[in-house]
Formats: C-alpha cells, structure tokens, sequence
C-alpha cells in the first residue's frame, strides 16, 4: 500500500510542473488571441471609417499576397457575361486601403463565425461575412487571413476571401 501512495505522490509531483506549463501556454495562448481579435475589430473598424490608413498598417508592409475566388453560381454568371473572366484573381491589400479610402458611401464588412488558431508566432483568422456599400450587401462569403507576429504586433500578411451572391 505504501508503495502504491509513493507512486501516485511522484505522479501527481512530476504532473505539477506540466499542468503549470499547460496553464501558462494557455495565459499566453488567451492573450494572443486576444491581440489577434483586437486586429479584426480594427480592421472592421477602419472600413466603417473609411480609414485606409489605418487599414493599411494592419498589414505586413512588404509581403501582399491577396486572392479573390469567385464562388460557383455567381462564376457561372459572371463566365456567361464575360468568358474571359478568371474565376481566381489577385487583388492588394494596398488596393482594398485606397477603395476604402476613396469609398464615397458608407462601408462595411461584417465578421460571423470568426474563428482564431494560433501558436504565439503565426495565425489563422477565418470567419464568414457580408461586405456593404451603401447599406447593400455587395459580397458575401468566408475570408481567411494568415498573420505573423512581427516586431511591432500582429500583422495580415495573407488574404483569401470567395465572392459570392
């Protein structure tokens, strides 16, 4: 009897220092997310103010990789009215910022289903939305951002949203 309480003691001994290993990874994890969600409302935030500038350094300054992929019934409708249409196109983030900028009416880009996955260094934001001009929704579909840690926070420096009806 003795022998089995000295093994479970060394057990619950040597499991102490894991679990509160898995609890700071968790603190750390938390927090994270938490500056990654600070990015997306930011980023919703900024369109609504027609803000391009602040859009903008949202973005890892020398990387712009941004894909547009037309989903199937709208490419389907867009191939009947132009067969030349490419149903996977680049864009920029660069572009987006001066779109927003320029935007004459109001905009805006509502986030459903936001989903964050991260390991302290890089991130996956996914989420579903709606894009407005004018209080009309113009797009809808799921957007996926892939984000770096740099030396000054959290940064987007991959996009790829489906257009859809």
């Amino acid at each position: 009897m003795r022998h089995l309480l000295s093994l479970i003691l060394l057990a619950l001994c040597l499991a102490g220092p894991a679990h509160a290993a898995d609890q700071a990874a968790g603190g750390a994890r938390a927090a994270d997310v938490a500056a990654i969600q600070k990015v997306v409302d930011q980023f919703k935030a900024a369109i609504i103010a027609r803000d391009g500038k602040t859009l903008a350094k949202l973005f890892l300054q020398d990387h712009d990789s941004w894909l547009s992929v037309v989903d199937e019934a709208k490419w389907a409708k867009v191939k009947a009215l132009n067969p030349q249409a490419r149903k996977v196109f680049p864009s920029s983030w660069k572009k987006f910022a001066e779109f927003i900028q320029d935007a004459k009416m109001p905009v805006e880009e509502r986030f459903y289903n936001v989903r964050i996955d991260t390991n302290g260094a890089v991130a996956s934001v996914w989420f579903d939305f709606d894009f407005l001009d004018d209080g009309k929704v113009t797009n809808r579909g799921s957007e996926s951002w892939q984000m770096v840690r740099a030396e000054d926070g959290w940064k987007i420096s991959s996009m790829l949203y489906s257009m859809g009806d």
